[in-house]
């Protein structure tokens, strides 16, 4: 039978990290692909612990029937205090949606506003999912400059007079896939700026727990004054990404109508997984755990930089990250990490292409690199691996 698709399935295909994960059963292949916790930094025995504690609980059947959408009530109540952790300071359960993984607020707050044309500017390079996502809502993303301080003011206003955007989506501490941080006053002026030329802005906020070196930055939500900024926060690689929990804070009306869309999309986040992460941070789990992840990621970034600067040519030129999960790494123009990518996996080795971090698929000579899945002495071998293989295409 042949199949009539959707015209919106047209636009999507599935995400470079995903598909590569398909290659990765063999397990000589050192990964520096995907972007998960490290194994060691899951608190395994913690949520045996409020597992057992939720199923020999006598409410235990509030677990298994229907919940709200919004999220359990004392969840929601808890996530107030806990978002102060970013600069997000008088927050109420009406600004509070609790979705299922970070993921799934991106794709709400694009179900909510955009419709089909509507440019969306991000950073050139952003992440690679949310591209997938503006597609299916066949939303038209445009780069926007961005240097070591953040995203370039200058561009970012040119760009938003020249296409008049519904949104800008960005990940403003330890971006993926660049790992960099917008400076304080960067987030500032974007929230300043957008909010004068009325154009929604999506923080995304997976990796600010994750620091291991530098000063803390508030949140650009915390300069929100109109309103137009949805701060969007994960728990997955602080307590889980099985788990699937995260939270969404934003403008009572906007939550609302993400609140709707997530009705139609699975109802309410599973009620055990909300349980596990309320008694996780009620309990004060989250503290001694990140303390030691944050040690574990810092050690590892330490590996992966000294391997670089170790066997990497000169020519390779890479982000120096003070907390999150990812180097982005730059090689002369000449080089195509597309077509390079086989044979790196050949040599049992894998990165991903940095041309699909691009609004226009370029940056071809690019590459994002992952630290904290591998062990250090895998992280050493792989980076050298990669770099003999560089060094024989620069010498062509």
């Amino acid at each position: 039978m042949d199949f009539v698709f959707s015209d919106r399935m047209k636009n999507m295909n599935g995400t470079a990290t995903r598909e590569i994960f398909k290659l990765l059963g063999n397990p000589e292949i050192i990964s520096f692909a995907g972007g998960n916790p490290a194994i060691e930094c899951l608190p395994t025995e913690r949520v045996k612990e409020i597992t057992g504690d939720i199923c020999a609980s006598p409410d235990f059947a509030r677990v298994l029937q229907y919940g709200l959408t919004a999220g359990f009530p004392e969840l929601r109540e808890l996530l107030c205090k806990y978002v102060e952790t970013a600069g997000i300071y008088g927050a109420k359960v009406e600004n509070v949606l609790v979705i299922s993984g970070g993921q799934q607020g991106i794709d709400l707050a694009l179900k909510a506003f955009i419709n089909p044309g509507d440019v969306i500017l991000v950073e050139d390079p952003t992440y690679l999912a949310f591209l997938q996502l503006a597609n299916s809502y066949e939303g038209v993303c445009k780069g926007v400059k961005a240097n070591d301080d953040g995203l370039d003011l200058e561009d970012l206003e040119e760009k938003i007079k020249k296409y008049s955007p519904k949104m800008l989506y960005c990940v403003p501490t330890f971006s993926n896939p660049t790992g960099k941080t917008y400076s304080d006053a960067n987030r500032r002026a974007i929230a300043e700026m957008t909010a004068k030329y009325g154009v929604m802005v999506i923080e995304d906020d997976p990796y600010s727990k994750l620091r291991f070196k530098g000063e803390y930055v508030p949140s650009m939500k915390s300069y929100d004054k109109a309103g137009n900024v949805i701060f969007i926060s994960s728990f997955s690689k602080i307590i889980s990404p099985g788990n699937r929990t995260g939270v969404a804070v934003a403008d009572p009306a906007v939550i609302r109508k993400m609140e709707i869309g997530k009705q139609g999309t699975d109802l309410h986040t599973p009620n055990l997984s909300q349980m596990i992460t309320y008694e996780y941070l009620r309990r004060g789990y989250l503290k001694p755990d990140l303390e030691k992840a944050v040690e574990i990621y810092g050690r590892k970034k330490g590996a992966m930089s000294a391997a670089i600067n170790k066997y990497m040519p000169e020519e390779f030129i890479c982000t120096d990250p003070d907390g999150g999960l990812f180097i982005w790494g730059k090689l002369p123009e000449r080089i195509d990490t597309v077509k390079l990518l086989p044979e790196a996996i050949a040599r049992k080795v894998a990165y991903i292409q940095g041309s699909v971090f691009f609004a226009d698929g370029s940056g071809t000579n690019y590459i994002r690199l992952n630290y904290s899945y591998a062990d250090i002495a895998r992280i050493e071998e792989g980076i050298a691996r990669l770099a003999e293989l560089f060094k024989e295409k620069l010498a062509k």
